[in-house]
C-alpha cells in the first residue's frame, strides 16, 4: 500500500488506498474514530450502500463530494458517511454490574438528596439508540417511581443523528426487553397500538431523558456536574491521544461522590488516571473520594 493510487478493492465500487486514507483522515478529524487497514472491507460494505444511493461509481468520486467543504450536500453526506461507520451496538443493562454499582452506590444518597430538592444530573455519552439511558432511567424508577416529580434528568448524546431520533422515539422490538425485569416492563412499556409488536416506553420514563446531538472530540456545552457519567464502548474506537484527552475533559463534570462507567475493554489513562481511582470492574471514582472510604 506503499503508492496510494493502488486498488485496494476491485469490487461494484473501485476503492483505492488514497481513497482509504482520505475517508479515515475525515473520520479521525470530526469524530476522533481511527480506522486502521484492516477496516478497509468495513468502509468499502458500509459506504458502498452510500454511494448506491447517491448514483455514484467510484469512491474517488465520493471522496471528492465529502472533501468539498463548500456546499451543504457534502455536510450532510459526512454526517452519513459518520453515521454508516460509526458502530451502533448496544442493549439494555448490557454490562449489568454497572447498573447495580449505580443502583447500590449511587442512587441511594442521590434520592435522599433529590427529595430535598437537589437536582439529579447523570450523563450517557455515547447513548446510541438509546438503551443505556433508558436502562439508567429504569434504575432509577426501580428505587423511585414518582421520579418524574422531581429534578432528575440525563442526558443522552450521541455524533447520529439517527441514533437520536430511535432514543427519543423509545420504542423497541419486544424482544429486545428481554435483558429488562418483567416488572419494569409492565410498568414503564405499552404495546404500540400499529400491531408491529413493539414497545414504547411511557411519558414518565421517557421526560426523565434529553437526547442531544454531540461530537465527544467537539464542543461541549454542559457547565454542570454529573452524579453519574457513562461511556462505554465508544473510546475503542480512538486513538489513545483522544482517548486521554476524553477523560481528561471528563474528570472535571464528575460530582466529588460520583461514578465514571467505561466499557469492559476500556481504561481510563493520561492525566485522568491520577485524577480517578477504581471503585470496581470498569468503575472507577475521584481518588480523595475513594481514600476516604
Amino acid at each position: 500500500m506503499n503508492n496510494q493510487a493502488n486498488l485496494i478493492s476491485q469490487g461494484e465500487f473501485p476503492l483505492t488506498a488514497r481513497d482509504f486514507s482520505e475517508i479515515a483522515s475525515i473520520m479521525h478529524r470530526e469524530a476522533g474514530i481511527a480506522l486502521p487497514e484492516n477496516k478497509i472491507n468495513l468502509v468499502y460494505s458500509r459506504l458502498a450502500k452510500r454511494l448506491r444511493a447517491l448514483g455514484l461509481r467510484t469512491f474517488h468520486e465520493y471522496c471528492s463530494l465529502v472533501m468539498d467543504a463548500s456546499t451543504e450536500r457534502s455536510r450532510v453526506e459526512r454526517e452519513a458517511m459518520i453515521a454508516a461507520l460509526t458502530t451502533n451496538v448496544t442493549r439494555f443493562f448490557r454490562e449489568p454490574h454497572h447498573f447495580e454499582h449505580l443502583k447500590v452506590n449511587i442512587l441511594p444518597r442521590l434520592i435522599h438528596q433529590t427529595k430535598l430538592g437537589a437536582p439529579v444530573r447523570i450523563w450517557s455519552s455515547a447513548c446510541s439508540s438509546g438503551q443505556e439511558p433508558y436502562s439508567i432511567a429504569l434504575t432509577i424508577l426501580s428505587l423511585l417511581p414518582d421520579a418524574a416529580n422531581y429534578d432528575i434528568k440525563i442526558l443522552a448524546t450521541d455524533i447520529d443523528t439517527n441514533m437520536i431520533a430511535l432514543g427519543e422515539a423509545g420504542c423497541y422490538e419486544k424482544t429486545m426487553l428481554n435483558d429488562v425485569p418483567s416488572g419494569l416492563v409492565q410498568r414503564w412499556f405499552s404495546p404500540v397500538s400499529d400491531g408491529s409488536g413493539e414497545m414504547k416506553a411511557t411519558p414518565d420514563l421517557r421526560n426523565l431523558i434529553r437526547f442531544r446531538k454531540l461530537n465527544l472530540i467537539g464542543n461541549w456545552p454542559m457547565r454542570g456536574k454529573f452524579q453519574a457519567i457513562f461511556c462505554r464502548n465508544v473510546v475503542i474506537y480512538f486513538d489513545n491521544e483522544t482517548q486521554n484527552r476524553i477523560w481528561t475533559r471528563m474528570v472535571p463534570l464528575l460530582a466529588s461522590e460520583a461514578a465514571l462507567y467505561i466499557g469492559h475493554s476500556e481504561r481510563v489513562g493520561g492525566p485522568a488516571e491520577a485524577q480517578l481511582r477504581s471503585d470496581g470492574v470498569t468503575i472507577y471514582r475521584h481518588a480523595e473520594f475513594v481514600r476516604a472510604l
